[in-house]
């Protein structure tokens, strides 16, 4: 059965400052609840601000070495998800249930990508 990454997208410079509705964590816990239940959740976590991140590049043969923030980051991953799912459609349909948790008023965007195998 194949895995599925799915990448949690915010923008850091435009997150929500006020405190999700009172229910957000019972309506989340329920989801990641049954996800694992249904045995298709593998591991799930929430990233560090791009702050506090470093990004290693190759090029011409030498590695560079940028600290955080990425400034130019429109969009950055905020969190992911790995998941063993019978297909993209099936991985597409809990990114969906994911997004449906959040409030309405915040903006996040999923990237779900299957991962190659062997």
């Amino acid at each position: 059965m194949p895995r599925f990454l799915t990448m949690v997208r915010i923008d850091e410079r435009n997150a929500p400052t006020e405190a999700p509705d009172p229910d957000f964590d019972a309506r989340m816990g329920a989801l990641f609840e049954e996800i694992s239940k249904a045995g298709v959740m593998l591991d799930t976590a929430g990233l560090t601000p791009t702050s506090e991140g470093t990004r290693i590049t190759w090029s011409d043969g030498k590695l560079g070495y940028t600290d955080g923030p990425f400034t130019e980051s429109k969009e950055v991953v905020g969190g992911y998800s790995l998941t063993r799912c019978e297909n993209k459609a099936e991985a597409l349909e809990w990114a969906k249930r994911f997004l449906e948790v959040h409030p309405k008023n915040w903006t996040v965007t999923v990237e779900v990508r299957e991962i190659v195998e062997g």
